[in-house]
């Protein structure tokens, strides 16, 4: 049953996400919003909106281990899975200036991210505090690119119109927005069930599961969208989408969680996940820095870095590192 429950979180994630973004975008349209606030804003709250589900349903489960092992997780899936699949479709080449800020952004929130859980819970304060930054980016970042016409705008806007290819009528949009919100929550709830169930059946902790299985389903709208956008040839939109996923996912998912129930953090993520995931990042920022195009060889290498730390897992990360050590 436990399994039957996952895969049906699985499903109910992937497609209550796709509706969610999709209507939102809709909605946000007939409003007269522009594209660029909606890349920026609508596009990567949709898309991170599983991990926000899913990481809340677990904190009030009592799970803080899940829930941030969700989002640390889904963060390495991202850059490791996601990247390296999307690179092995299609090479990605993208514009330095276009992401350059973003992914600066993203390694100061990650840098930030580290630090508070080194205290081994993150606060309401702390929650607040990031939620703080989070919208103070958005807002100066939407008022520079606003203003001025930069490649980082003309990306944003990409991102909103990969969700533009359907049209909908107004009630359909509100239809795909509240449904789709119907299903990311009932599909959080049966995947982090489902997940604690597996867990204390093969007797590994809570933020294994959430590191691995539970990260892999909260990823798999970015998968499809990256996957779609690299299918299209704009493979700069899927770097765009993982960038921005995991800004919100560090600084939106964690805040809004630790805003409503403060985290504790377990001890494998101070000693080794969160470290895993900042080199992540780094490799990322340096990919950018240099301007460096990212073809099948670096795909097939950000692959088999995930496979490595997935089987980290597996194993066991005490005894790997009791292995390096």
């Amino acid at each position: 049953m436990s399994y039957l429950q996952v895969v049906i979180g699985f499903v109910l994630l992937l497609g209550g996400a796709e509706f969610l973004v999709r209507g939102a975008v809709q909605i946000s349209v007939k409003l007269g919003l522009s594209t660029l606030l909606i890349g920026m804003t609508v596009v990567a709250f949709g898309t991170s909106a599983p991990e926000f589900m899913v990481s809340l349903s677990a904190a009030l489960d009592g799970s803080s281990a899940m829930a941030l092992g969700n989002v640390v997780g889904s963060n390495i899936a991202n850059i490791w899975l996601i990247l390296g699949a999307t690179a092995l479709l299609a090479p990605i080449v993208v514009d330095t200036r276009a992401v350059i800020r973003d992914g600066l952004m993203l390694t100061g929130a990650t840098a930030l991210f580290t630090w508070l859980c080194l205290s081994e819970s993150v606060s309401r304060f702390e929650g607040g505090l990031m939620i703080v930054f989070l919208l103070g980016y958005f807002l100066r970042s939407y008022l520079r690119e606003r203003k001025n016409s930069v490649a980082s705008a003309d990306l944003h806007e990409r991102e909103a119109e990969e969700f533009q290819d359907i049209k909908m009528s107004a009630p359909m949009a509100w239809l795909g927005l509240i449904g789709g919100m119907i299903a990311l929550a009932i599909g959080a709830d049966q995947l982090v069930t489902g997940g604690s169930e597996i867990a204390r059946g093969f007797g590994v902790s809570e933020e294994v599961i959430g590191l691995t299985l539970i990260a892999f389903g909260t990823s798999l709208p970015e998968l499809a969208a990256s996957g779609m956008a690299a299918w299209r040839g704009h493979t700069d939109v899927a770097i765009g989408n993982v960038i921005g996923s995991n800004l919100f996912n560090t600084l939106g998912v964690v805040g809004g969680v630790a805003l409503i129930l403060p985290l504790d953090v377990p001890q494998q993520l101070v000693d080794f996940d969160l470290w895993v995931m900042m080199a992540a990042t780094l490799v990322i920022l340096a990919y950018l820095a240099l301007g460096q195009r990212m073809a099948r060889r670096e795909g097939a290498f950000f692959l088999g870095a995930y496979g490595l730390y997935i089987a980290a897992q597996v194993v066991g990360v005490d005894k790997v590192m009791a292995l390096i050590s």
